[in-house]
């Protein structure tokens, strides 16, 4: 598969990428994506949460009224959690909610990712180029001249680039990374990846 390289004034360059079809064109892995998207979910929990159970609560132990001949149910005590302020019964605890998967599942999952992006066409190349400083301003224009403004687009460059990032960090569809922190999420997530010419180079070849 090939595809156009567009510069950032949204204009053919002329000159095409190759995709290669061991990446883009790979049968997408559902269950891939789906454990790989599931981990990076967990990971993102602080599995902080915590309710306090009858025996942490403070206050009296005292009986709180007689056993017998009030008409009502036995109740020995306020911490009890059929009470307002009482403990909770089997209450949330602190836990860590990551869990192991596999390298060559992960790698599975992302690859399928890409692939299905190339196969519903949501993949734009970019020629390099660099900002000289933060403007939000240009990163807009360019998104219009490229027609993926007000969609969620994902771009991916080699290499961070600050001006660039700080650009685009105000809007709130888009979203910069360097291709070392590209998933599988962020890549199901976007609508529309755009990948400088570089980029595509280095996934092409990721040995190099």
């Amino acid at each position: 598969m090939e595809l156009a390289v567009y510069n950032k004034e949204g204009v053919d360059t002329g000159r095409t990428v190759s995709l290669d079809d061991a990446i883009f064109g790979i049968e997408p892995n559902d269950h891939a994506i789906y454990l790989d998207v599931k981990q990076y979910l967990a990971n993102q929990r602080q599995g902080t949460h915590k309710s306090k159970e009858r025996w942490e609560i403070r206050g009296s132990t005292r009986k709180i009224k007689r056993q017998k001949g009030t008409g009502t149910a036995r109740a020995g005590s306020l911490k009890s959690p059929v009470f307002v302020g009482g403990g909770r019964i089997f209450g949330p605890k602190p836990r860590d909610y990551s869990f192991k998967l596999n390298k060559k599942v992960k790698v599975l999952a992302r690859i399928s990712a890409l692939a299905y992006k190339a196969k519903n066409q949501g993949i734009v190349v970019l020629e390099d180029f660099q900002m000289d400083a933060p403007k939000t301003k240009d990163f807009v224009q360019m998104q219009k001249n490229l027609q993926i403004d007000g969609k969620k687009s994902l771009f991916v460059f080699a290499e961070s680039n600050k001006n660039v990032y700080m650009s685009s960090r105000n809007l709130q569809k888009t979203k910069v990374i360097t291709l070392s922190d590209l998933n599988t999420y962020n890549i199901m997530d976007a609508s529309v990846l755009v990948i400088s010419e570089n980029t595509i180079n280095k996934i092409n070849n990721p040995e190099t």
